[in-house]
């Protein structure tokens, strides 16, 4: 096989991330060449069984500095930035990472010539009091002001095997008195599939989404904070108190917890902030098509996919409830 006669090359930045993993999967799928940037390559030797031999390949690269971004585009045809942060952590602010980063890939794509899908948040607002959500609009902004043509994807609340909602509160379910509401628990979320975000990227690379569009990704149902979570103890056949906590209450705590060394906090003062913002798909996404049904995608439904990967919080795992001895 000739140079020119190989499959289009695909650089896909934080590939071996919750999201990047199953776009790479995706991706591979369709029979592209793909090349996933990440940090620590030496952590991301799991994705090349998901492609055919030489089909996926790891290189370096850090967001942070764009020597190494611009070597990881190098002869790609496509860019998919899949990168970014729920917490800020050390250099991984989130202008660093969600703003400098994104608006870098988007600039070295230009530079060889290749179109560009951005995953963001279904949060992105620049007046937002969160920096997550402000960092996640402005790297919209530069996207689009360097890639005109560029596709942005905004989904909700993320589900899937390696999630960090739903598998954080069944895992806290396990030994905490309680699970906490925060602010009463009526923030809305339309929890979207990681599979169908995952799909929607590869449309995408394929040419079917429209260029220079951002698109709203969420599910076919709008829970609120308190209905996921009880939801989730549904499906790991567990019976905890819901307290409510807060907003002021939550946000000291995760003040506090972040003084800790060495210790993940279990929320932070931001994540707080974002908590008093619905976070569902808006009705002119839908009215103009800018959502999975838009395009063609039966979005998945929560309850269909969450017991697959919970199993393991019940409380004798697979075996709860079965009348079956381990």
């Amino acid at each position: 096989m000739t140079l020119s006669n190989l499959p289009p090359l695909v650089t896909v930045f934080g590939g071996s991330g919750f999201i990047g993993r199953h776009v790479v999967r995706a991706l591979a799928k369709r029979g592209y060449r793909i090349r996933v940037a990440v940090r620590r390559p030496d952590l991301a030797g799991f994705l090349v069984p998901l492609g055919n031999l030489g089909q996926i390949s790891i290189v370096q690269a850090n967001v942070r500095y764009r020597n190494s971004i611009d070597r990881a585009v190098e002869g790609a045809q496509h860019v998919v930035n899949c990168v970014g942060i729920l917490a800020e952590s050390g250099r991984n602010t989130f202008d660093a990472v969600q703003e400098f980063g994104a608006k870098a890939i988007a600039e070295a794509a230009r530079g060889v010539g290749a179109s560009l899908t951005h995953i963001s948040a279904l949060s992105a607002d620049a007046k937002s009091p969160s920096a997550y959500a402000r960092t996640k609009a402005r790297a919209e902004a530069a996207i689009l002001s360097i890639r005109p043509d560029a596709v942005i994807l905004r989904p909700s609340i993320v589900f899937g095997p390696e999630d960090e909602f739903f598998n954080k509160f069944a895992d806290m379910s396990r030994t905490a008195p309680f699970l906490p509401l925060i602010g009463g628990g009526k923030t809305k979320f339309q929890p979207v599939y990681v599979e169908d975000i995952a799909e929607a990227v590869a449309r995408s690379v394929d040419g079917k989404l429209k260029a220079g569009t951002t698109y709203e990704l969420g599910g076919p149902e709008v829970l609120s904070f308190r209905e996921c979570l009880e939801t989730t103890l549904a499906v790991i056949n567990r019976k905890k108190a819901l307290v409510s906590i807060p907003f002021g209450l939550a946000s000291l705590i995760g003040s506090v917890a972040s003084l800790v060394p060495l210790i993940k906090p279990p929320i932070t003062t931001d994540q707080v902030t974002l908590l008093k913002s619905d976070n569902v798909v808006s009705k002119q996404a839908e009215a103009e098509g800018r959502t999975l049904k838009g395009i063609g995608l039966l979005p998945t439904l929560l309850v269909s996919v969450l017991p697959s990967y919970l199993v393991r919080y019940r409380p004798q795992g697979q075996f709860t409830g079965s009348g079956k001895a381990a």
